[in-house]
């Protein structure tokens, strides 16, 4: 295949994609008012509870078995290290650009987390569905891509908010503990007192033990419960990781797969209506990302050079070790079919991930710096996308 005919076949859906999020930014305009803030929070329930838990349940159960599991191992890896490089050239461009210290939290996570979930299922099957994609079958690549997309997706979710939640929820706390006193005093104080306390019989051992026993469990209770709140459990596991965990029953039990999965499966219209449910995720999803990014355009007081920054990570330095990561796994032995390697590959990819911007809101900080963020990080998208898609769709077909 050429390289005219690769880079056509890639701009093709990057180009729906800028279409259908033009239409959202104009449906979110003061003066039309269809996709405003009200509109947006309702629109964004109804995917995050609905669309994308439909999607990925229906996709991985019916293109996920016991023996396809079992060559998709390295995705979780593959995904878990996105997150542990962009975190590493994050945190140098803290130090390069010396963000506000609410800010650092933020640089960090946009640089570690991806869009690896909505991106690849908006892409990949509009790639599917192009005459020179090297994937094959049209419906056998739209099944299997949205499979791969799903998965990631719910990977994705995992490391997002156990991961990228605690570091922007760190980083935007605005508690100052101040120490009155020198840890020297404040021993010599203790000692003090503790002096003038009267010895205690050697009967009372075994009450005071006791006490401090107790006293240490309920510590480790107290400890253990804010260690899972602070884990924020509730959104690890979000609609669309339960989906997930959903989809790989149905597909790798037989017995509710042959229930469930195929025309000849007594309860197959189950599965077709959450096939249904979940088609309407990929254009909802594309027209509230075009309504966000407008709020970008009102601009905000961060440095352009940490804008230019996250887009450096993104879009040349991340990709470029996906290249050398997934080639050279390829390489050392590893099966992996071209689809797989191209979502793979596409994860080193994408732009920052939307959901940071659902985080800055939660805590009410960074909300209009991230804006910015994504209001360049996705204009560039089109042509960085475009671009690396072109390379992978080559690498993948050589």
């Amino acid at each position: 295949m050429s390289f005219i005919t690769l880079f056509i076949t890639a701009s093709m859906p990057i180009l729906k994609v800028l279409l259908i999020s033009a239409l959202g930014s104009f449906l979110a305009l003061d003066s039309v008012d269809i996709l405003g803030d009200i509109a947006r929070k309702h629109l964004n329930k109804v995917v995050f509870f609905v669309f994308n838990p439909a999607l990925v349940a229906s996709n991985l159960a019916k293109t996920i078995t016991y023996e396809t599991f079992l060559t998709l191992w390295f995705m979780p890896v593959n995904v878990f290290i996105t997150f542990l490089i962009g975190s590493i050239l994050g945190w140098i461009l803290t130090k390069i650009t010396k963000p506000p210290k609410h800010l650092k939290g933020l640089v960090i996570g946009a640089c570690s987390a991806g869009n690896i979930g909505k991106m690849p299922i908006i892409i990949v099957p509009a790639m599917c569905k192009e005459e020179g994609s090297p994937f094959g079958a049209v419906d056998v690549c739209q099944s299997y891509g949205l499979a791969y997309a799903s998965l990631s997706m719910a990977l994705g979710a995992i490391l997002m908010w156990s991961y990228v939640y605690n570091i922007i929820r760190i980083s935007s706390r605005d508690v100052v503990v101040e120490i009155c006193a020198s840890p020297s005093e404040g021993f010599d104080d203790t000692f003090k007192n503790s002096s003038k306390q009267p010895l205690l019989p050697s009967a009372d051992y075994t009450s005071i033990t006791t006490v401090n026993q107790s006293s240490f469990s309920s510590r480790m209770q107290q400890w253990l419960t804010t260690s899972i709140d602070k884990l924020n459990l509730k959104a690890i596991l979000a609609p669309s990781t339960i989906g997930a965990i959903v989809g790989f029953v149905i597909g790798m039990i037989s017995p509710f797969r042959k229930f469930l999965i195929g025309n000849s499966a007594p309860l197959h219209v189950v599965e077709d209506s959450a096939y249904l449910v979940g088609e309407a995720a990929i254009p909802t999803v594309t027209l509230i990302l075009g309504a966000n990014l407008l709020s970008g355009l009102k601009g905000s007081q961060i440095q352009y050079k940490i804008v230019i920054g996250i887009a450096t990570i993104r879009y040349i330095l991340l990709p470029l070790v996906g290249i050398f990561i997934v080639r050279g796994v390829v390489r050392a032995g590893l099966q992996l079919d071209p689809l797989l390697q191209f979502v793979l590959l596409l994860q080193y990819a994408v732009p920052p991930a939307m959901n940071i911007g659902t985080m800055t809101q939660l805590f009410g900080r960074g909300q209009s710096e991230y804006s910015v963020i994504m209001l360049w990080t996705y204009g560039l998208a089109a042509v960085a996308l475009t671009l690396w898609s072109t390379m992978f769709l080559w690498l993948v077909a050589s």
